[in-house]
């Protein structure tokens, strides 16, 4: 597999979130970051994402980065090799949610996004284990490094996300499907359904990770990430 890897990151999540992956794909193939903040709904990001990529790469993101994937692989399938969706979710996002994402917008504005980010948010993410502490400290530096009005878009286009369960029977590349079993955001019961929507896909369930196995088991994912891209 010569292609470019292209990374997409979660919600508030810059290219650290990715370290151990860079470190390890980047002494042997050409591997990319695109950071996920130019729009405020997920075709704004998937088409600014494209018009910046390879014209031909394997895809791999994480949470909101997966959802932009999908959203690429909609509409530009030809350009794809391979794909890799973790700790992600095919579905829109659920009516209820809606109210609790406007508080959070609304709050953020008004100079509060640590407090949202340290207590709805990241106490969710991980589970537990010797690194978490610092996993977490590095997740509040990516989120306050990014700031509010990243979170205002971010939320807008979580929000009002597409349902792509028909995007993914159409998916016709080798895909892996990778979450951590703890994984209380996007739990491994969505994972088997985005597994059985693909045909031919992998499902890898990371044991000892939450939300961001990238992170939390950098040896175990890399390991998985490894096969599928000499799929």
């Amino acid at each position: 597999m010569n292609e470019p890897l292209l990374l997409l990151p979660g919600m508030m999540c810059d290219a650290r979130l990715f370290q151990p992956q860079i470190a390890e794909f980047s002494q042997r193939q050409a591997v990319a970051f695109a950071p996920l903040f130019s729009s405020n709904s997920m075709t704004g990001l998937a088409k600014q994402v494209l018009e910046n990529a390879p014209p031909r790469f394997a895809l791999a993101g994480l949470s909101m980065g997966g959802i932009v994937a999908m959203e690429m692989i909609r509409l530009a399938p030809d350009r794809i090799t391979r794909i890799a969706l973790m700790d992600t979710n095919p579905l829109a996002d659920p009516p209820e949610k809606s109210g609790i994402r406007r508080a959070q917008v609304a709050n953020a504005k008004r100079g509060r996004l640590r407090e949202i980010m340290r207590d709805e948010m990241k106490p969710n993410y991980l589970a537990d284990g010797p690194s978490k502490a610092r996993i977490l400290a590095l997740c509040m530096e990516m989120a306050e490094s990014l700031g509010p009005e990243v979170f205002e878009a971010q939320s807008d286009a979580i929000q009002h996300r597409p349902d792509q369960c028909d995007t993914l029977k159409s998916v016709a590349v080798p895909a892996l499907i990778l979450c951590g079993e703890e994984d209380r955001l996007c739990p491994v019961s969505r994972h088997e359904l985005m597994h059985e929507l693909i045909p031919g896909s992998q499902l890898a369930v990371v044991p000892g990770a939450g939300h961001l196995p990238t992170l939390e088991q950098p040896e175990l994912t890399n390991s998985t990430l490894s096969e599928w891209l000499s799929a």
